[in-house]
C-alpha cells in the first residue's frame, strides 16, 4: 500500500496498469488474477468491465471490479466510497474535496452486490492467494446486500477524482 503524506490521511492502493478489484475475503482464493491454464483469465474478466464499476463471478460470489482507470485506491468508511485519486495536488486537497464530489456526481445506474462479509481490495492481475502486506487492503462489510454507483467528478480543475459509494439496501 502506498501512502501520499507524512502520516498519511489514509492508505491507497495501487495498479500495475489494469484495474482494481474487490473480492469477498470468503473466495478470495477463487481468484486467480492473470494466472490461468484457461484461454481467459480472471484479469481478461476484470478488463472486460465496462464503466466505473462493474461485477464478475468470483466462486458462488461476485467481486466489484473498479473500471475505467487504474488510478491509486481508497475506501473511506464514513461515505461508504472507494475513492479513487485521477489528479490532485495532495491527499489532503483529494480527501477535501470529496464532500463536494459527492454532491456534483452524476452516477451511472446502480447495482446489486451482495456481499458475504469482508473484501479485499487489490490490483486484479494478482491472484486472491497470494498477496502480501503491501498489496492489499481489507474492507470489513457487514454481510448484506449493497447499492452500488459510480462517479467521474472533477470538483476543481486540479482535482479529479472517480467515487464508488456502497450503500446498503434494506
Amino acid at each position: 500500500m502506498a501512502r501520499y503524506a507524512d502520516p498519511g490521511a489514509v492508505e491507497w492502493v495501487e495498479s500495475g496498469g489494469g484495474p482494481l478489484i474487490v473480492v469477498p475475503e470468503a473466495v478470495l482464493s477463487s481468484w486467480s488474477g492473470a494466472d490461468s491454464d484457461g484461454s481467459e483469465t480472471d484479469y481478461d474478466r476484470a478488463c472486460g468491465v465496462d464503466g466505473y464499476a462493474g461485477l464478475v463471478a468470483v466462486g458462488q460470489w461476485q467481486a466489484l471490479v473498479l473500471g475505467d482507470d487504474p488510478a491509486s485506491t481508497s475506501f473511506l468508511p464514513e461515505h461508504g466510497l472507494f475513492v479513487r485519486w485521477c489528479a490532485a495536488e495532495s491527499e489532503e486537497e483529494l480527501l477535501g474535496s470529496v464532500d463536494a464530489a459527492l454532491a456534483d456526481a452524476a452516477w451511472e445506474p446502480e447495482q446489486h452486490w451482495d456481499v458475504p462479509g469482508p473484501v479485499v481490495l487489490f490490483d486484479s492481475g494478482w491472484p486472491g492467494d497470494e498477496l502480501e502486506p503491501e498489496n492489499h487492503l481489507r474492507v470489513e462489510l457487514r454481510p448484506r446486500m449493497y447499492s452500488v454507483r459510480a462517479a467521474y467528478v472533477e470538483p476543481n480543475s486540479n482535482t479529479w477524482l472517480s467515487l464508488v459509494q456502497l450503500r446498503l439496501l434494506p
